[in-house]
Parts: structure tokens; sequence; C-alpha cells
């Protein structure tokens, strides 16, 4: 093709050639001919093009002007090695490794610095010289370690290609997938997608077919792609499911003989109506001397699942049982957890138990732990056990009612000793026979939920106690517990300044127990009112995260010392963990490998917070799916976030939340203040803060991202009509904010 015909290439265009040709000079000299010449771009006006890039480079510090008119890439002399992180929205960066005791540096990368690296990558990076003004910046010189990447997605099949338009938020583009790698999937179907290749010169990945879930949008489809997109397990191996069929479920004379026989003492289970599992049981006499003897019984898992097994290695992997909305994904194969380890009404059940002797003002005077035989005389629902707590009438009253006396007497000490009070209402739908959510309801823990809550904190706690607290100057046996940190002191006392915005004062000195009393006390002064589930939601986000770990530096939110999950085992691995390390150490065993132990605690804390994550993916996908028929109504809301990009609004009726973007507020061009948690209007000073009641209108119900977009309604902004809905609002207030987001969206792409 002659010079004359030659297509010049487009601004976008030319650029990433310019880019290209820079990131490969390291440190070598060049002026905008030599990149001209290189790039194939010699017409006077792409010349010129190339010239006033390189100047704008050379401004921005991404370049050094060495002399008029040449130019250089800045030295990159540090080498680290990180993890890198990419976003779908550009903003890819290296995690480098810390030093122990330090954090870790988080550096911006380029796309065109990447080497297509994906995210959870092991990589080396060249820093670039920091130049003054700007973010650091690093590029990717070698791929150390990939790490497994599968994404999911719609799966989009016609004659002339084949690909996976993908959902992850961790990458922006699709994934090519031949048609030999397909595995029967079709057009619209879900599917998960490993990614195979991704040459340095193709702008996407090539990929093949892992698994098919099902349709797109069918409601089976769309919770097992929740499940994966966590990397959590949808479906059970049949080998362990056949495994767990082998189990024997007769008890036999020598295995009562061997433990405590408790069937003859009342004993009974307070679940949920919906629960199929019992991994817990209480018991109750009166003794001779006026005193009382209370059990806690805890399904004996680890009898029936032995160390190495093929369900033992299954249970570990997974770490815990996964509750979406519709749904239990169990930790262990139905046989175990709904029915021989269950501990169901009139059926001889092996337990592991705590019994405590206790007087009757509450004090523990006596503890034992061992493995006991038992028999549930009965199954209460939690709304069973209320009512009979309410009225004082019903089968076993007596017992119920002083379990319940006993327990305030526990909660209230509790409190006096530092423990924090959070008791917040959960969301709950009412699901049909298709999956699809009816109605939204909330669910508050009341005297019955609390009576089993205290005995299993009593449990645990003593059972931790019973490893942990030895005498001076010797070393406790490795063991697992459930640590729960100080909180940050910058994230208490950013919750403080909010909390004064509100009229309540918070301490955010003094002793832990001091600390949690006026946190105590702050709550309990919002119950009822507007702000109390946006500061509850608050202070929990101001805490650190409970894990599983050898180091036991107690329960910060709890004021116990010592702490440890032992009543959960049907539902938890720590809890077979504890269970089995019991077991040894009350027959004098040694102390077990404690950096073996720790990895362990470490991979169960990490599933534990990839199962949280996909609980709440199935209830905001639900919240999305009960909202989209809801498009056009008008609810009555509370501003529970201010960004950057927008208002989030949590409505009151539902606890849906939803955002209104920044576009949408046609009104004035608003600044966001970070410290004052608001919204400025720059004409008019109008502000939107977090707290404030606010009047929305549902817009836009997206399921695929699962996210909800409102509009505000007020006397300057009525209700609109559903076909204009969707429109973006027109006025310059709106064109400047809609400039704003496009400038933003073109940094975080640089």
């Amino acid at each position: 093709m002659s010079k004359k015909n030659r297509k010049a290439p487009g601004e976008k265009q030319l650029r990433q050639l310019v880019d290209t040709y820079i990131a490969a000079q390291k440190n070598a000299t060049y002026n905008y001919r030599q990149v001209s010449f290189a790039i194939g771009t010699d017409t006077p006006a792409s010349q010129k093009a190339v010239a006033m890039y390189l100047a704008e480079l050379a401004f921005d510090g991404k370049i050094i002007e060495t002399a008029p008119g040449k130019y250089k890439s800045p030295n990159r002399s540090v080498v680290a090695e990180g993890t890198f992180s990419r976003r779908s929205n550009g903003k890819n960066s290296v995690i480098l490794d810390a030093a122990p005791g330090s954090e870790p540096e988080e550096i911006f990368v380029a796309e065109r610095n990447s080497m297509h690296a994906l995210n959870g990558d092991r990589v080396r990076v060249a820093i670039a010289a920091r130049v003054r003004g700007h973010e650091p910046e690093a590029e990717v010189t070698d791929i150390l370690e990939k790490k497994d990447q599968v994404f999911i997605g719609t799966l989009k099949v016609d004659r002339r290609m084949s690909c996976l338009l993908t959902d992850s938020k961790f990458l922006a583009t699709d994934i090519y997938v031949p048609r030999t790698k397909l595995r029967g999937g079709k057009n619209g179907d879900k599917a998960i997608v490993r990614i195979t290749d991704w040459p340095d010169d193709a702008n996407n990945p090539t990929g093949e077919v892992v698994d098919i879930l099902g349709a797109a949008g069918e409601n089976d489809t769309e919770q097992h792609a929740i499940l994966a997109e966590f990397g959590l397990p949808y479906r059970y191996p049949e080998s362990v499911v056949k495994a767990a069929e082998k189990i024997g479920d007769g008890i036999t004379p020598e295995e009562v003989a061997a433990r405590r026989d408790m069937r003859q003492v009342t004993t009974f289970t307070i679940d949920p109506r919906d629960a199929k599992d019992f991994d817990d049981a209480l018991s109750i006499r009166r003794l001779s001397d006026g005193k009382w003897e209370v059990g806690v019984h805890i399904a004996d898992v680890t009898h029936y699942v032995r160390p190495g097994s093929i369900i033992d290695r299954e249970a570990e992997d997974r770490a815990t049982s996964v509750y979406l909305v519709d749904r239990v994904v169990p930790m262990l194969p139905e046989r175990l957890c709904n029915g021989i380890c269950s501990l169901r009404p009139h059926e001889d059940k092996l337990a592991f138990s705590t019994i405590f002797t206790m007087d009757d003002k509450g004090n523990v005077l006596d503890s034992l732990i061992c493995r006991t035989v038992i028999r549930s005389n009965r199954r209460f629902t939690y709304e069973e056990a209320q009512e009979i707590i309410e009225s004082g009438k019903g089968e076993y009253a007596e017992e119920i009612l002083t379990l319940d006396r006993l327990a305030k007497i526990l909660r209230h000490d509790r409190y006096e000793n530092g423990s924090v009070d959070f008791d917040r209402a959960e969301v709950k739908f009412e699901i049909d026979e298709n999956g699809h959510p009816v109605s939204v309801f909330f669910k508050e823990s009341k005297d019955a939920n609390k009576l089993i809550e205290e005995f299993m904190l009593l449990a645990n706690r003593t059972v931790a106690a019973a490893i942990g607290a030895v005498p001076k100057r010797k070393t406790p046996k490795a063991f697992v517990y459930r640590v729960h940190d100080q909180p940050d002191a910058e994230r208490l006392a950013n919750l403080a300044e909010l909390c004064r915005t509100f009229g309540y004062k918070l301490r955010t000195t003094g002793t832990p127990a001091e600390i949690n009393s006026s946190l105590n006390r702050m709550l309990a002064d919002i119950k009822g009112k507007g702000e109390e589930n946006f500061l509850s939601t608050l202070a929990i986000r101001s805490m650190a995260k409970a894990i599983y770990s050898t180091k036991n530096i107690g329960h910060y939110g709890l004021g116990f010392e010592h702490y440890t999950h032992f009543t959960s085992p049907i539902r938890r691995y720590p809890d077979m963990m504890v269970h089995r390390l019991l077991e040894r150490y009350l027959e004098g065993g040694r102390s077990v490998n404690a950096a073996k132990l720790e990895d362990e605690c470490k991979h169960s804390s990490e599933m534990e917070q990839r199962a949280a994550n996909a609980e709440r993916a199935s209830i905001k996908y639900k919240q999305v799916e009960y909202m989209g028929e809801r498009l056009g109504e008008v609810f009555a809301g509370m501003i529970s976030g201010v960004t950057e990009w927008g208002l989030y609004v949590e409505l009151d009726e539902n606890m849906c939340e939803g955002l209104v973007p920044m576009r949408d507020l046609a009104d004035d061009y608003y600044d966001f203040d970070p410290k004052n948690y608001c919204l400025i209007g720059r004409r008019a000073g109008h502000r939107y803060r977090l707290g404030d009641k606010v009047q929305v209108q549902v817009a836009r119900a997206d399921l695929a991202k699962k996210q909800l977009d409102f509009v505000l309604v007020d006397e300057k902004n009525p209700p609109r009509s559903l076909d204009t809905l969707g429109r973006k609002p027109k006025g310059r207030a709106a064109a400047d904010n809609n400039a704003v987001d496009r400038r933003r969206r073109r940094k975080n792409r640089r």
C-alpha cells in the first residue's frame, strides 16, 4: 500500500503504539521523529500528534525530557516481588511483599505494563523512579507463579466465534473459547472457564470451559455461579457421598460404657424452624443440694469422621457450610450432618459435652468436659421456646424458664465485663418453590435465641480455658483459638466523630472494658431510632475481623481471655479440630505441631471469609431480583454510604441498598467531602450526609451486576414515569457531573 493510501491510526491507537515503543526502550533516548518512524506514522499530522503526546507524558512525569525534544524512560532501578491485583476498571496494582510487622505497599500498574498478569499471580516488578507530585508506578517484568484462573460468565456462541462474556470484577475483557473447548456449552449458558493462554500481542485471553452451570437466569444456575465466583464447591463428590453411606449408625454397648450416660436427663434442642442438622442440645436437672446441672451437648462428629479419610479431607477443604438465601451447602455429606451425627429427638446419640454445676445466681461452680451418650426428649423451634418464655406455660416450661433466667444472668455479667452488645436484625426472604423472593422480613434475636447463644459462649469459653489457662512459666499446648484483635484506633476515632454528628458520645481511650461499655451505651441509645441500623453497622465495621489462630490474643468483642469454637462441628471444620485436640490432651497426649495447625487455621479463616462473601452476594442477588419487580415505586430510606461516584441508600422497609449515581444528581454540581461523609452542592450549598433520610424511586435493577440504581425524589424532583427512568438526566449540573465521571474513568484507565 502506498503512503498516500495508508490510513493514519486514530488517537487511541497511536497512543497505544507510542506506549508500546517507550516501554521497550529501557534507558535509550528518543525524539518524536524516531518514535514516528518506529511505529510507522510518518505523516505530518501523525508526527505532530506523537510530539504532543510525548510532551504530555513528560509533563505528567511518565517520561523524562533530557534535552529539548529528547526523552527517555525513568530509571527502573528498584526491583521487588509481590502479588498482582487486577481490576476490570483499569486500577491494576502490585501488592509488594512486606517485612514482618510492616504494612504492605500497593503500587499502580498500567495495563500496558502488566504482561497480562492475572489477579493473584506472583510477579516481579520494576518500580519507576518517583516523580514529585505523582504516584509511583511499577512494570511487571516476570510472572513468577501463575494462579489457576477461572472466570464465570455467559457463553456467546455463533457462527463466527465463541467466547465467555465475564461477570468478573477482575477482568475487563471477554475470553475467547475455541469450539473444541466448549464441552457442549451453548449460547446463553452460564459457564466456568479457565484461562489457558494470553499472548503478549493479543487483546483477549484464550480459555477452555471447565463446567456448564446451566442456562443463565435460572435460580440454581445463578446460585451455583455465586459459589463458583468465590471458589466454593457447589456439588458434592460422589465418592465422598458413597463413603458416608458405608458408615454405620449403631452405637455399641462398649461405646456407651466408655462414656457418661446422660440419656435419663431432660434434654432438648432449640433451632430454627427449617433446620435439619441439630449439632447442639441442652440438658438440665436440679441437684440434691439445690444447685443446677446444665449440660451443653455437641454432636460427636469426629467419632464418625476419622482423620485423613476421604470425608475428612473434603470437610477440611470446605472448612465450613455455606448458607445462601435459598439453600445450605453443607460441609459434611447429608447422611452425617442430617442423620447420624444430628441430635435428633428420641434417638440415642453420641456427644462431646461440657457439663456445668451452677447456683441460682448463675455462678459456675464447677465444669466437666467429657464424652457422653444422650437422648433428646424434644425438638423445639425458636418460636416455640420463645412462646414458653413469654407465657410461662408449655412442655418443659420449668426447664426452659430456668435456662432463660440463668442465661440472662450470664449475659448481664458478660456485658459488665466488657463484651460488646451487637444485636442487629437480619434480612430474610420468603422464597417460592422456584427460588423467587416473594417477600422480605427481619429476623430479630429474641430471648430463645439468646438463651442458646449464651450457653454456647459459655461452653466455648470453658473449653478454650481448659487448654489455654495454664500455670505461670508453663507453655500451653498448641490449640485452635477464635481470636479478635483490638479495633484500629483511627477507625474507632472516625466512628466516634460520626456518632457526635448524631448527638452520641463514644469513648476512644481507656481499657478495652471501658471502651466497650461506652460502645454498648451508644448502641442502647440508638435502639429504635432511624440511625440504629447505620451506626450499628459502622460500629461492626470498625472492629477487626475474628479469625482462627494458634496464637491466643483473646477475643476483644466478647471480652474473653480464652475463646474457641467447639459447638458446631457439623458445619465448621475448626470445631472438629478442637474436638480432636481435646480428646488428645484429655488423654494426656503431647502437643501437636503448632506451625501445621496454624496453616489449617489460616485456611479455615480464609474459607470462612469466602463463605461470608458468597452469602452477602446471594442476599444482594435476591434483593435486586425482588426490587426488579418494583421499578418506578417510591420508598423511604437512609443514606448509608457517600462516595465520589454517588450516594448509597438503604430502604427502611426491606434494608435493600441501591446507588443514586452522581450523574443523576441533576440539580447542582456536587463535591465529595470524605471527612464529613457528605456531598456538597457548589451553587446552592445543599448537603447530602451519611444518615440523612431521603425518598428514592427504583430506577434500574441489574441482576448480572447485582446492582440497584435509585433516583432521588423530593419537591424539586417528583417521581418519573417508567419510560423516563432509565434515561440520563439533562441539565448543566448533570452534564458537569457526567464530565467528572468521564475524567475519573480516564484517570483510572491511565
